[in-house]
C-alpha cells in the first residue's frame, strides 16, 4: 500500500522533510503505521509518542485502519495538547497523556499509572486479561474527562491498555493538568475511581491454580 505522509512543526524539524511517500508491504493500521514512520525515520523517537496522526484529515486512533492511497498527518500538540481518552493493545506511555494536558496556563501535573501487580490476595498472578467494548469504552473516558474538567477546572488525558498484561506492565495512566495542585489532585482521583465503576472494561487475573474475572468471583 502507498501513502503521503504529512509532517508538521516539531514532527516535520525531526523528520527532516515536509512530506513523502510511504509504501507498506500490506494492510496496517496506526499502530503499525507508527513503527513504520519510527523504522523510516529514527528521529521521530522523541517526538512521535506525543503526537497524532490524522488519515485523510480524521484524528485516528493507533486501532483504525489505514486505507491504500490515504494522506496521512503527522500532528504534534498544540498548545495545551489534544484530547487523549483511548484504550489501546499498545505498551502506555505517561509521558504521552501529560503531553495532551500540559500547557503554560496549567502549573500542576498530576499522573497516575497503574501497573499489574505480581500478587493479589497471596495468590501469585501469571497476567492479567483486559478485555473492552472499545467504542463505548473510549466515549465513557471522554465524558468523564468532560465532567472532571468542568468539576475541577482541570484538563483530563486517560489510556487503558487491553490485552494480556505481564507484572509490572502499566494498564492505565491518567494525567490531569490544573492551575494548582488541588484541583490537580483531585481531578486524578475522580478520574480512576470513576473509570473502574463506569468504563465497560473487564480484567481476568490468571493465576498459577486458575483465572478469575474481577468482580464475579472465582
Amino acid at each position: 500500500m502507498n501513502l503521503t505522509v504529512l509532517y508538521f512543526a516539531a514532527a516535520r524539524e525531526a523528520a527532516g522533510v515536509a512530506q513523502e511517500r510511504l509504501e507498506l508491504p500490506g494492510p496496517a493500521d496506526v499502530a503499525a503505521l507508527r513503527r513504520a514512520l519510527l523504522e523510516r525515520r529514527p528521529a521521530l523517537a522523541r517526538v512521535l509518542p506525543r503526537c497524532r496522526l490524522a488519515v485523510d484529515e480524521e484524528l485516528a486512533e493507533d486501532h483504525a485502519p489505514v486505507p491504500d492511497g490515504a494522506e496521512v498527518a503527522v500532528i504534534p500538540p498544540v498548545s495545551g495538547g489534544a484530547p487523549l481518552f483511548q484504550v489501546s493493545e499498545e505498551p502506555l506511555d505517561l509521558a504521552r497523556a501529560v503531553a495532551a494536558v500540559a500547557s503554560p496556563e496549567r502549573g500542576a501535573v498530576v499522573t497516575f499509572s497503574g501497573d499489574v501487580r505480581a500478587e493479589t490476595g497471596g495468590r501469585k498472578v501469571l497476567r492479567l486479561e483486559y478485555e473492552a467494548y472499545r467504542s463505548m469504552a473510549e466515549r465513557t473516558l471522554a465524558r468523564i474527562g468532560a465532567e472532571v474538567e468542568r468539576a475541577h477546572g482541570a484538563a483530563l488525558a486517560i489510556v487503558h491498555r487491553v490485552g494480556a498484561l505481564a507484572p509490572g506492565e502499566a494498564a492505565v495512566v491518567i494525567a490531569a493538568a490544573a492551575p494548582h495542585r488541588t484541583p490537580a489532585f483531585r481531578a486524578c482521583e475522580e478520574a480512576i475511581e470513576r473509570l473502574k465503576r463506569e468504563a465497560p472494561i473487564w480484567k481476568r487475573e490468571v493465576f498459577a491454580d486458575g483465572t478469575e474475572w474481577v468482580g464475579l468471583g472465582p
